[in-house]
């Protein structure tokens, strides 16, 4: 049985990781369906209820990855606890705060990494710096992956001898096949925890033989086939009408992109909780990722209309088009973060998106000196919330006695 002091930890922890998942909810999933809204293609309201399933569903089905990493592999040699998940979490959340009210976003996974980091060492753990490594390797790229395949897309756009009748739908095709082939925890794999769609519908066919990295013919030939098919529909919309066909493929896109940040943010609420619900609960790991998805979809729900209609004004300024070339790098590198395990900042992605698609334009469209305050914002918050964790838990500890 549990004692009761016991149970108000874990009471506490459980209500401070449902409220880190409603912030999530609230602010991190809004940049996939702004410049749908901005481009008239869905209206705010309707936005936001698409955005609550869509990253509830993303982080029931493609959370477990960075929960684990978040959870356990971010400081050795101990256990995170519940007093010590609290802790983190309400300092995640803080910084966030800090980012909303002085209105530079501050990626909640820079905050959440260095909090847990932080309450870690306080606990007397000792620093994980093969991860460290692989985080600060990839977080390191982000910008320069986003923004150079943004470039690359707006490039591609806006070139004259590639009609948008043809442009458009390539690329569509092209994040139809990357679809294919995400991992989802619906789909069964007898090698993998999460199966794709394209390894799925191959083994119905008996697979193929081996073309290369363990990837059989059957894969492949799903993979080109899906492509196929979404470079077909949007072809066919576009060709009806290109301004109408762009917005159906931005509001797809968009869909995506949500259901991409739910997976890679709701670790950020539960990877604290891993060691609680895994080990002295007893409790499978879809208990918390269902816990987290009910936060971000209640996040979404009543949160996120308000930023929703801020952030459409700026992606209506920005176009369509390079609302696109924003967007698709969203996507790719925060399903390569899924896969790696990596936490990742949408907002991050998309920024540097943003400012790649501009460059391509001429121009980035973004205020020179925005960009130095807010990188500035991310450093200070990645540092400052590592000692903050470290000390708030040994406050709390301290107070509580535990």
């Amino acid at each position: 049985m549990v004692a009761p002091s016991s149970a108000i930890l874990i009471g506490t922890a459980v209500l401070t990781c449902l409220f880190m998942a409603w912030v999530l909810g609230a602010n991190s999933n809004s940049p996939p369906f702004a410049p749908a809204i901005g481009a008239n293609a869905i209206s705010t309201m309707r936005a936001a209820f698409v955005i609550g399933v869509l990253a509830a569903a993303g982080a029931l089905m493609q959370g477990g990855s960075i929960s684990e990493t978040v959870g356990a592999a971010l400081i050795d040699g101990v256990a995170i606890t519940p007093l010590a998940a609290t802790a983190g979490l309400l300092t995640a959340a803080t910084f966030m705060a800090i980012g909303i009210y002085t209105r530079y976003p501050i990626p909640a996974a820079f905050a959440t990494t260095g909090a847990m980091v932080g309450v870690g060492l306080s606990l007397g753990g000792e620093p994980a710096m093969a991860t460290y490594r692989r985080l600060a390797i990839f977080w390191a790229l982000v910008p320069i992956m986003s923004g150079g395949l943004a470039y690359a897309t707006a490039t591609i756009l806006r070139r004259d001898d590639v009609p948008e009748t043809l442009g458009v739908p390539l690329l569509a095709g092209v994040v139809g096949a990357i679809v294919a082939n995400v991992r989802l925890g619906v789909i069964p794999d007898p090698t993998a925890d999460q199966g794709t769609l394209a390894s799925f519908v191959a083994r119905q066919f008996g697979g193929g033989p081996t073309v290369a990295a363990g990837v059989d013919l059957g894969t492949v030939l799903v993979t080109i086939g899906a492509g196929a098919l979404v470079f077909s529909w949007v072809r066919k919309r576009v060709l009806v009408s290109v301004e109408s066909g762009i917005r159906s493929f931005l509001l797809v896109l968009g869909s995506i992109v949500a259901f991409s940040s739910g997976g890679s943010q709701v670790g950020l609420a539960t990877g604290p909780l891993e060691n609680l619900f895994r080990t002295q609960l007893g409790l499978p790991g879809i208990v918390l990722l269902g816990l987290g998805s009910v936060g971000i979809l209640a996040g979404a729900w009543m949160g996120a209309p308000r930023l929703l209609q801020a952030t459409s004004r700026e992606y209506a300024q920005l176009g369509v088009r390079r609302s696109i070339a924003a967007l698709v790098p969203g996507f790719i590198i925060a399903q390569l973060a899924i896969a790696l395990g990596i936490p990742i900042s949408l907002n991050n992605i998309v920024l540097s998106g943003v400012i790649g698609g501009g460059l391509a334009g001429g121009s980035a469209g973004v205020s020179r000196r925005k960009i130095g305050v807010t990188i500035a914002f991310w450093l200070l918050t990645l540092g400052s919330s590592v000692l903050v964790g470290y000390g708030l838990y040994r406050l709390l500890a301290t107070a509580i006695g535990g």
